[in-house]
């Protein structure tokens, strides 16, 4: 399955893309306890992006999900960096990932240029409380700079990601079908409803019939909550994807719970449609390597059930 011409096909075999970078990140001993998180590497230790973006390509990811994720004009400010250095650092983001493909072997593999919601810039997790009082108008003001350039640096893809709301998802869709780069829209929910409480049956109509958004679906979700929404973004005709984080949760001061991200729920998803599969926050390379092996298992049948007609 590839992105020719921009667009996702929904009738091809299914495609793994990565896990959590900052999660391997920390993993190497990185500490991100930083309002740019993952993004400060960018500036600080750029081939450290590199070494994380090529661990998941090696444990069967065809596609790296930049640096950019928390990364933002307004973000980079604060830290002092003026707009020409902190539009350098955006552009980075994509380059790094392109580096990693290139040592890797490039066909096949994909950049998707992260583009996080405005609550990653406040850092104090209200992407996942949902709206934030600012108008479909003000989100599309403060997200263009950003999507611009991200979309200027070459990237095959935006990733509009970890979107709890329905009107951010609308600015960015508004975005998207003005920078000539192909982009998901990616919500994080909770149960059946993303984060602003709502259904998601409306969130993902803003993107019917919108040809520049190739595939919808949901991320830094629980496991759980996955099967039941491909069931309602398929209905869009669009390719679905699911990279859910492990189903632990944050309580300000470390990761609670055990991990229900598993090999049997992969099935699950790719069974019930969707053609993009990958992890969120504390999925690693080696679950993304359980996930190819479940790929592999899956393309093993189908081809046995069709020589078998």
């Amino acid at each position: 399955m590839g992105l020719a011409g921009g667009i996702f096909r929904a009738d091809e075999s299914v495609l793994i893309s990565d896990g959590g970078l900052a999660t391997e990140l920390e993993a190497r001993g990185h500490d991100l306890s930083d309002p740019l998180w993952s993004a400060r590497l960018l500036a600080d230790a750029p081939e450290e992006i590199v070494a994380v973006h090529a661990a998941y390509f090696r444990a069967g990811a065809a596609i790296a999900t930049t640096a950019s994720y928390q990364a933002s004009f307004d973000g980079f400010a604060a830290r002092g960096f003026d707009r020409d250095r902190s539009a350098e650092l955006l552009r980075r983001s994509v380059e790094l990932a392109r580096v990693a493909r290139e040592e890797n072997g490039a066909a096949g593999l994909l950049v998707a240029a992260s583009v996080g919601p405005y609550g990653a810039m406040l850092a104090d997790g209200s992407e996942y409380r949902g709206r934030y009082g600012l108008s479909v108008e003000a989100l599309r003001r403060w997200h263009r700079p950003r999507l611009e350039t991200l979309a200027a640096a070459g990237p095959d893809v935006l990733a509009c990601e970890t979107v709890p709301d329905a009107d951010e998802a609308q600015a960015l869709v508004d975005l998207v079908r003005t920078v000539g780069v192909p982009a998901w829209l990616s919500y994080t929910i909770d149960g059946p409803t993303t984060r602003a409480g709502q259904p998601l049956a409306e969130a993902f109509a803003v993107a019917a019939g919108v040809d520049e958004i190739v595939a919808v679906g949901v991320n830094c979700c629980a496991p759980d909550d996955v099967l039941g929404a491909i069931e309602i973004a398929s209905t869009l005709g669009k390719p679905v994807i699911v990279y859910p984080n492990s189903g632990q949760r944050w309580d300000g001061h470390g990761w609670t719970g055990t991990s229900r991200f598993s090999a049997g729920l992969v099935r699950q998803w790719i069974a019930a449609g969707a053609r993009i599969v990958g992890g969120c926050c504390r999925v690693g390379p080696t679950d993304i390597a359980d996930i190819a092996d479940v790929r592999r298992v899956c393309t093993q049948r189908e081809t046995a059930a069709e020589n078998s007609q």
